[in-house]
């Protein structure tokens, strides 16, 4: 009785041990590089010029929601570089709220935006260009750019969104676009990889998606 009672409380805790041997405490640094779809299309197209890319997210203290951006720590407090660099919140077992997780110090989610638009851009055909002059052009607003995990009993759901809104003009006439990219990865510990794998799911769904959208807004 006592043997079959012990081995009942392994096969609970062992799942959760699993679930929490990924440290979830203190600021977690993740590398995203953005992986192509294919050869880039022939940039019969023409020019295309980012004019601009904001970081428009709306951070909270304490969310109920753990898809809502948040810090350990006060919201209030962020600098727009340190904003810049958050790209999710740890948790533990239970779902509270614990250490941050960030871009490396020499990247932001600017650049990583500017470089999944270029790379979809690429794919349409267009030549990503620094001149101001070109003939196509977008300015970009990032909505959302984050990642999370809901804990599970035998395994964690850790999912990431990347949206974004694009005023384009191109050849003297133009539009709005909203490109979303969802990720959804399940593992066993918050590791690196668990959390770079979620936002490589949720870039290749965004380039997945980037060309029709264009194409229903006739652009």
């Amino acid at each position: 009785m006592i043997m079959k009672r012990f081995v009942t409380l392994i096969c609970v805790v062992s799942p959760l041990l699993l679930l929490t041997s990924g440290c979830v405490t203190g600021r977690r640094s993740v590398s995203l590089p953005i992986h192509s779809l294919g050869t880039p299309a022939a940039a019969t197209k023409g020019d295309f010029f980012i004019s601009s890319v904001t970081d428009n997210r709306q951070f909270e203290n304490k969310p109920s929601d753990p898809s809502t951006p948040s810090i350990d720590g006060d919201v209030n407090s962020l600098t727009p570089d340190q904003k810049a660099s958050m790209i999710g919140r740890q948790r533990n077992t239970y779902g509270h709220a614990m250490g941050d997780i960030a871009l490396p110090a020499d990247d932001s989610v600017v650049q990583r935006t500017q470089a999944l638009l270029k790379e979809a851009l690429e794919q349409r055909g267009y030549h990503v260009t620094k001149d101001t002059a070109a003939p196509n052009s977008a300015s970009v607003s990032i909505d959302q750019f984050w990642a999370w995990f809901t804990p599970g009993f035998a395994s964690v759901a850790f999912e990431a969104r990347v949206y974004c809104t694009l005023t384009i003009h191109k050849g003297g006439h133009g539009g709005t676009v909203v490109i979303k990219g969802n990720g959804l990865n399940r593992g066993q510990m918050a590791s690196d990889a668990n959390w770079a794998l979620a936002y490589d799911r949720a870039f290749t769904d965004f380039l997945q998606k980037f060309g029709p959208e264009m194409d229903k807004a006739g652009l």
